[in-house]
């Protein structure tokens, strides 16, 4: 193993490796909701933007990169918490006034199981859309993923399940889009605060923007037929 990829294994190319995968997820993140927002221009806006995807020859390449990255990300955050864990069996007590100002949050403890609960809701994700049911559109040799998406939620238990894992992505987000750029070294007296209020109206705005687009297909989905 060459000096480059071991220092991948220590406690700091750890935390290197989990902020260069967690910032490609984000910057996927953003892709993604500006794609899904063309749901709201109507069928044909957003079947033609999922068969410019799901057509080109790139796709499958970039989902097995996009991956490998999911996984990468996932298995070196439980190392670290669960190294963490054994190396810090009880948590330190910070005594009042003692250190600078904390960052802990609800969202930075539950890091590791809001991770855990994406990996289910990816996984059930992909099943739903990806291989789910094929419908034809009304265009030759064009999929109407748009009948899919109102199909899957017309179900008020998938509207749940789906608003519930937004929340958990925004939780997520929250704390790690700000940590993501401490990881990569650049955290700074000046910058940080900014960075910190930045990752937070982030992590809203695109959870917000994925359930705004989720209740809206479900109030008409009862207008696109079965």
């Amino acid at each position: 193993m060459s000096s480059r990829i071991r220092v991948f294994a220590t406690s700091v190319g750890t935390k290197l490796l989990i902020g260069i995968t967690g910032l490609a997820l984000f910057l996927f993140l953003i892709t993604h909701i500006a794609g899904n927002a063309l749901i709201l221009l109507g069928p044909t806006a957003f079947n033609h933007y999922s068969h410019a995807l799901t057509s080109n020859p790139l796709i499958p390449v970039i989902e097995i990169g996009l991956g490998l990255i999911f996984l990468v990300h996932i298995y070196k955050a439980v190392t670290m918490y669960l190294g963490n864990q054994q190396a810090r069996p009880v948590a330190y007590q910070v005594k009042k006034g003692q250190g600078g100002p904390s960052r802990k949050s609800f969202s930075s403890t539950t890091m590791i199981f809001s991770g855990l609960w994406l990996v289910l809701f990816v996984v059930l994700h992909v099943k739903g859309f990806k291989y789910g049911p094929y419908y034809a559109s009304e265009e030759e040799g064009v999929r109407d993923i748009y009948r899919v998406v109102f199909d899957i939620f017309r179900s008020p238990l998938q509207v749940g399940f789906y608003i519930v894992s937004m929340l958990v992505v925004g939780s997520h987000l929250w704390h790690g889009a700000s940590s993501t750029f401490q990881s990569l070294g650049l955290d700074h007296p000046r910058w940080t605060p900014r960075i910190l209020a930045l990752g937070k109206v982030l992590a809203t705005v695109i959870a917000g923007g994925f359930i705004v687009i989720i209740v809206y297909v479900h109030l008409f989905a009862g207008q696109v037929g079965q």
